[in-house]
């Protein structure tokens, strides 16, 4: 029988990030039943310690070791818990791998994930980050996220008002230590469905792929595997090169400036911003004008196949990866008066 939670003293968390920067934790709290979480964490040792979340460890960059406790939520499972004909609600428990609910989902004949195939990292993460890709975000199919509130000391059920998504943003990213996520509803349409079940294909990049597989009418499927062939291509693999994906936000900026700065550089992609205020620029693009496509101090480096996504090419500390990254920042603002933002939470220092 499966222990409902174990608790580690002095944990090595290497493993645990996929920039496989070196990192320990005072406590490491694995907990395989959700319902046992609130007993966990009252236990004599770690009762009052500040909480890290670990969950694929996909979005965290480790300047330095963790304070208190570490947290891994097990519970991996996924069911349809609604059924309302064209559309069905999906739950995934925080410990579930997000790209394994997104092709379960196609496995049950539903849609809307499809282009957010392949992103690492755990379910529980999602709507922290607000995940996105190839033009669509999670946020716009949760209907709810249950959390463990530390302030009210209670299980909750948020719905997607609550959450407060924006652009790789969430509550529960702007309140890091009051909510613990401990599972994701999903509103997701049948394939077969007659309305609201037609694939997003706006995205650059999308089109020329299937066209390259020679699909003429995608299914959700089809645009998975598209998603998952250019992602694969343009992003290392974290098992074979220490990486957390896209490194910095897209900026967004106001749209007289992005205007200002597209008629002095009329190749830099520029998107629809918040409104029409706004515009969101590509940092991939800004970060390869300045050169730093392909660089490399010591081991750490920027991928050769994509700017946005800094690489561990052996022994890096996350301070030179973070160290790096502020270069390439500056870099940018100092010839673009564009400032980047990271993704990952940083641990252990300050941006």
């Amino acid at each position: 029988m499966t222990a409902l939670f174990r608790l580690l003293h002095d944990a090595d968390l290497s493993a645990r990030n996929t920039f496989q920067v070196a990192a320990r934790a005072p406590w490491l709290l694995e907990v395989n039943d959700t319902d046992a979480l609130p007993e966990a964490l009252d236990l004599a040792q770690i009762r009052d310690l500040p909480l890290l979340m670990l969950g694929g460890g996909s979005n965290l960059l480790f300047a330095g070791d963790a304070t208190g406790v570490a947290v891994a939520l097990r519970a991996a499972g996924m069911a349809i818990v609604a059924d309302h004909g064209e559309r069905v609600v999906v739950r995934a428990d925080a410990g579930a791998d997000w790209h394994a609910l997104v092709m379960w989902s196609l496995d049950q004949g539903l849609c809307g994930l499809e282009n957010l195939a392949l992103i690492p990292g755990s379910t529980g993460a999602a709507p922290i980050q607000n995940i996105g890709a190839y033009g669509v975000e999670v946020g716009e199919h949760i209907v709810a996220v249950e959390a463990w509130d530390r302030q009210a000391q209670r299980m909750v059920r948020l719905d997607r008002a609550a959450c407060a998504f924006g652009y790789r943003d969430s509550a529960f990213k702007r309140q890091p230590d009051r909510w613990i996520v401990t599972a994701v509803e999903l509103e997701l349409a049948r394939a077969d469905a007659t309305t609201d079940a037609a694939p997003r294909l706006g995205y650059a990049g999308i089109g020329e792929e299937l066209a390259a597989m020679g699909v003429v009418r995608p299914s959700a499927r089809d645009v998975a595997e598209a998603v998952i062939r250019i992602r694969r291509r343009k992003l290392p693999d974290p098992a074979v090169v220490g990486n957390a994906g896209s490194f910095f936000k897209n900026p967004i900026v106001p749209a007289a400036q992005a205007q200002s700065l597209l008629d002095a550089h009329p190749r830099l992609p520029a998107f629809p911003g918040d409104g029409d205020a706004t515009r969101k620029l590509s940092a991939a693009w800004l970060i390869d004008a300045c050169g730093w496509k392909g660089a490399r101090e010591g081991d750490a480096g920027v991928s050769a196949a994509h700017a946005l996504v800094l690489v561990n090419h052996g022994n890096a500390t996350g301070v030179q990866l973070l160290e790096l990254a502020r270069r390439i920042a500056g870099s940018v603002d100092e010839r673009f008066g564009v400032a980047l933002e990271p993704e990952p939470r940083i641990i252990g220092a300050h941006w």
